[in-house]
């Protein structure tokens, strides 16, 4: 996993060159709406992007992970399906439905049912590199979700400076992100964390749970500000240092939302002395989110070596599986 961590800032160079390449063959048509389905690793790439670009983006994008897709998804429709394996059944099962509405199809993926049947039909579609964990092609899946986006005319090439900023950034920040994500961990182990960050960057709270869940096989679980503090922040009355409490900032969170942090941070920190900042370098939004992944995925990585757990193994998942294919 440290390896797969590792080349995280080349994944996205790399990204950049496939992405710019793939598009090139795209046959596209004016859309009205966009549907990104994925599930796990494949899936977070198209939340965060949809966040990351929701002031830019001409057109209104839905995210899927489930079976099924909206019953208003037509002709006028972009379907993005991502799986890295390219065998997701729920993903698998709502691209027939989107077939069934004619939406204009686009894949991401590596290989499998989706690579073949996207093939056959003459669907546009990225295929990255294979052989790796799902969630470890977080930079190879997400950077082609703004090349799709781009190819439909649905925002600019701004994003691929920003990219280039955010692999530069991560190759010189290496050493300290990963110094401070021992530090953090080493404050959160043993504990329930419980990951906050403003709506709009509610992907990057979704990513880090996934990586604690996954990498350091730990319960956590994550909510969003302002809507926490009409609910779960009174539960906090039933908290102590069982539990720590992880915030995510960013320059773009909403001026009262900031507010409320400081104030929740205040509140929480009456029942817990572990409550940890997660703040993000970068000039640009793109490259302090992914600033904020790679930090995030080095937090997951130091838990695992501190409670001596294989961050590859995902037996359940796997048993999970192969009882669903029975």
């Amino acid at each position: 996993m440290e390896n797969y961590i590792e080349g995280f800032p080349n994944n996205i160079i790399d990204a950049i060159e496939i992405g710019s390449k793939a598009i090139l063959k795209f046959k596209t048509k004016e859309v009205d709406n966009v549907v990104i389905v994925g599930l796990g690793g494949s899936g977070i790439g198209g939340k965060i992007i949809s966040q990351l670009v929701w002031d830019k983006c001409r057109t209104p994008i839905t995210l899927v992970n489930d079976y099924r897709i909206p019953t208003w998804v037509n002709e006028r429709t972009l379907f993005v399906a991502t799986s890295y394996s390219g065998n997701t059944e729920e993903t698998l099962c709502a691209l027939g439905e989107a077939i069934q509405k004619n939406a204009q199809i686009c894949a991401i993926t590596s290989g499998g049912s989706l690579k073949q049947l996207c093939l056959e039909r003459g669907y546009n579609i990225i295929e990255i590199p294979a052989g790796q964990p799902p969630r470890t092609s977080f930079g190879y899946n997400s950077v082609q979700q703004f090349f799709v986006l781009q190819s439909y005319g649905l925002i600019d090439g701004y994003f691929i400076d920003e990219l280039h900023e955010a692999a530069k950034l991560l190759q010189r920040e290496t050493g300290a992100l990963k110094a401070e994500a021992a530090a953090v961990a080493n404050k959160i182990n043993n504990t329930t964390p419980v990951i906050y960050a403003e709506t709009r960057s509610e992907g990057l709270a979704i990513r880090l749970r996934q990586q604690i869940n996954e990498n350091a096989k730990m319960l956590c679980w994550h909510h969003v500000l302002p809507e926490m503090n009409h609910n779960e922040l009174v539960g906090w009355a039933g908290g102590s240092n069982a539990y720590s409490a992880l915030f995510i900032h960013t320059p773009e969170d909403y001026p009262s939302t900031v507010t409320r942090m400081e104030l929740s941070k205040e509140i929480i920190g009456r029942y817990t002395n572990k409550v940890v900042d997660l703040n993000p370098k970068g000039n640009s939004r793109i490259a302090r989110a992914y600033y904020l992944i790679h930090f995030c995925d080095w937090i997951s990585y130091s838990l695992a070596a501190d409670r001596k757990v294989d961050p590859l193994e995902i037996g359940v998942i796997d048993y999970l599986k192969a009882e669903l294919a029975k």
